[in-house]
Formats: structure tokens, sequence, C-alpha cells
């Protein structure tokens, strides 16, 4: 008994080296014990090749003769309502998002891209800047969904317009679906693209003369809302972290 509290306290603020490595960014912890087989790790100005290293809180870690952070990657989803906003000086404002997830996480996220004061939906936050900036750029295209609300009824005409693509900001936006949304009025459009250009839905409307009242995101790259309640949030799963990073 008295062996197993020892060995509780001697691994205490201490994590394996390959899970450092993962969680730096730099691979997958299957990946980092190749690594650290092949000699490319520095503990403390040493070449670590044992399997199953312990790395100590001021320990320095060096990958490939860089010196290495390790803060935990977090991915964490928040189903946004409408009238919050994203931006960084609303930071401790009640209307913020950022009080939605406060107590969530101890690490730093930051949201990926934007999503206007007035739109709901999903909006991803984390850590991990290389995912972020791939996922923000505008040239980076893959599946979003959104209910949109209009203040006037679209026309079957129009909605053929948007279905074959309109012409803005000099190129043609290319939609996947468009169609009412079942059992509602026509002023409730669901809308699947790909283009990640910035107020590109209320752009596509506004060209044919309506106004977005309410527009929520449901389905991002591969993740839905499900099991997330408005105001909620939940972290990714492993599988999910993947998908995105395969986006």
């Amino acid at each position: 008994m008295k062996k197993k509290k020892s060995y509780a306290k001697q691994n205490e603020n201490t994590k394996r080296l390959n899970q450092y490595l993962a969680h730096a960014g730099i691979c997958s912890r299957r990946e980092a014990d190749l690594f650290i087989k092949a000699g490319v790790v520095e503990v403390n100005g040493k070449h670590i090749t044992q399997m199953g290293y312990r790395v100590k809180e001021l320990d320095i870690v060096k990958f490939n003769g860089s010196t290495l952070k390790s803060e935990k990657k977090q991915y964490l989803l928040l189903n946004k309502p409408r009238n919050y906003s994203c931006r960084l000086d609303n930071y401790g404002k009640r209307n913020s998002v950022f009080e939605l997830i406060k107590n969530v996480c101890k690490e730093k996220v930051l949201p990926v891209g934007k999503l206007n004061k007035n739109t709901s939906g999903l909006l991803l936050f984390t850590n991990d800047e290389k995912l972020s900036t791939k996922l923000s750029h505008p040239k980076k295209e893959f599946k979003k969904t959104y209910h949109i609300s209009l203040n006037n009824p679209l026309k079957s005409s129009d909605l053929k317009r948007i279905q074959d693509g309109l012409i803005i900001d000099g190129e043609k936006i290319n939609i996947d679906s468009i169609s009412y949304v079942l059992d509602k009025e026509k002023t409730e459009i669901g809308l699947e693209l790909k283009s990640n250009k910035r107020n590109i839905v209320s752009k596509i409307f506004e060209q044919l003369n309506y106004k977005v009242l309410r527009l929520d995101l449901v389905f991002f790259g591969g993740l839905t809302k499900k099991d997330v309640p408005r105001k909620k949030s939940r972290f990714l799963t492993e599988n999910e972290i993947n998908l995105l990073k395969r986006l």
C-alpha cells in the first residue's frame, strides 16, 4: 500500500515524454515513440531514447534542437446563442462568448474564425494554432450547413438562381444544396456550402434583395449540434479532432 502511494507521489506533476511531445503538437504519441527511439529528443541537454521516460514540470525538452512548450491542446465546441460577441476586446463582458466557456478549461482557447454577433450555432475554440489557421483560411473549403430565416418567403426562381451559382465579389459561389425547411414557412431555408468567405451567406441573399433575420450554423466540418444545448459546450472526441485535421 505504501509503495502505491510513493509511486503516485513520485509521478505528480510529471508526464510521459511521448505525451509531452503530443501535447506540444509535434505528433501523435505513437509517432513520438519512434522519434524518441531515433534519438532526436533531448531533456535537459541529454538525448533520451528510453520508452516511458517521465518529464518534470521544469525540465527543458528539445525536439530536433528546438525547445518545446507543452500546453495541452484543447478543442471545445460551443453552441453559440445570438447576441453574443466573439470579439477579443469584449473579453470579460457578460455578452461575450468567452464568458460561456471561462470555467471549462484552464488553457486559453480562441475561436476558430468568427461568427457575427447575431449568428448562432457551432463555434469551435482551440489553442491549436496550426489547426485554427488552416480552418480559418478563406480558401479552405469544407462543408457547412446553415438554417436561415429570411424577411420574406424565398421565391422558387431565386432558389434556382442560388442553386445555379451567383457571382459575388467577382467570383461564382457554388453551393452543395439549398431547400425549404420541411413543414416550415418558405422564409425558413437550409443551405449547404463549402465556401469559407466571410459573410458569404448574407451576401448571397442580399444580392437577391432578401434580409437574413436569423442565421444558425448547424453543421461544421463533420461536427453537429447534437447533444450540445444552446450556451453549452463540450470537448471534441479524438476521432473528431483527427477528422478536422484531415480536412
